[in-house]
């Protein structure tokens, strides 16, 4: 009969004891390790197609989930009508599908609240809009009076120099699809104020179209304001904005552009643009989201310093169509802003 000593016992009772200890210490490092998974709602209030904001959004989700096996996106077109969007998003969230929702529209946040009243666990996400308070909202706020600002004063330079269209009338003009508090508290005077800094004279002539598709309406505005004086203008119109860059084509006119590149589309009309990282913002955020790392209720603002609005110099429809000397004035500018030289209150929303 096989038999073991005393202090081989021991040693079998102690290690007895430990390796079950040790084994769950591997598995709980092992749970530990493993990543959550995230399930993402991209709600794009309007539709993707030509709406350069709604496209970066949608390419920055399906990118990140892309890079990583355990973020599931579903992007989800809720079209114009804005009175649906909150019975659309009630039904999609309803189920528990969704970790949280990511849209970028500055009327959602509103909806998103009505929502979450009804459903408390839910997160929301939104860029482009400003909401604090709310446990389970968080925004982020791009600077728009300060691209609008070095837009404008681009439309400034030109209506009062001498390029082919300036036509020395010192009008420029603005078509927009919808009013809203961030079109009228930031974007208009922003865009003005920046005109108004080459010469307080300047006037603006701005104008609605009525809804963001309307590429004939916003033509017929366009064109109509180019025979009263307006030869630069300014847009946030969706695809509607078609229209417009047709008329000032036709017409003689020029056109400086929010968010994104442009210039291609027409070299010559379009002839100057700003840039919004929008694709760049919201893989941050699902990355920070998916560590578990995101603080709802708060808003932040965020723009040229911070690296997520500018404008863009570097392209041929730019620089071949801009006088040299408008090039250098515009450039000091932006060179102040990106330093902090010019430092002016964010209009409240």
């Amino acid at each position: 009969m096989f038999m073991l000593k005393r202090s081989q016992l021991t040693r079998v009772f102690v290690l007895s004891l430990l390796l079950p200890m040790a084994l769950g210490s591997c598995a709980g490092k092992k749970e530990a390790a493993a990543p959550a998974s995230l399930s993402v709602l991209v709600y794009i209030t309007g539709v993707t197609a030509g709406s350069p904001p709604y496209e970066m959004l949608a390419a920055g989700a399906e990118d990140f989930a892309l890079a990583h096996d355990n973020v599931r996106v579903k992007i989800y077109e809720a079209g114009f009508n804005q009175a649906e969007w909150e019975e659309q998003l009630t039904s999609l969230v309803a189920g528990g599908e969704y970790d949280l929702v990511l849209g970028s529209n500055p009327s959602l946040p509103e909806i998103c609240a009505r929502v979450g009243e009804k459903f408390p666990g839910q997160k929301f996400i939104i860029t482009d809009a400003e909401y604090a308070g709310n446990p389970q909202i968080s925004t982020w706020l791009y600077n728009q009076y300060e691209q609008s600002f070095y837009l404008g004063y681009l439309a400034g330079l030109i209506t009062t120099g001498a390029m082919e269209h300036a036509n020395g009338d010192r009008r420029i003009g603005f078509i927009a699809a919808q009013e809203y508090p961030l079109l009228n508290k930031h974007i208009i005077p922003g865009f003005l104020e920046g005109a108004r800094l080459v010469d307080p004279a300047i006037s603006l002539d701005f104008r609605v179209i009525g809804n963001w598709y309307d590429a004939n309406k916003a033509a017929e505005l366009a064109a109509s304001m180019i025979d009263a004086g307006a030869d630069v203008f300014g847009s946030i119109a969706g695809g509607a904005a078609q229209g417009l860059i047709r008329a000032a084509g036709e017409k003689g006119a020029y056109v400086v552009f929010h968010n994104t590149n442009e210039y291609a589309s027409a070299p010559g009309v379009i002839v100057g643009c700003g840039s919004m990282e929008q694709k760049k913002l919201v893989e941050e955020i699902l990355a920070e989201a998916l560590e578990g790392k995101i603080q709802y209720g708060l808003s932040r603002t965020v723009g040229v310093r911070e690296g997520y609005l500018d404008f863009i110099a570097g392209d041929p429809g730019y620089y071949e169509y801009i006088p040299a000397d408008i090039q250098e004035r515009l450039k000091i500018l932006m060179d102040d802003i990106r330093a902090g030289r010019i430092a002016y209150p964010v209009p409240p929303l």
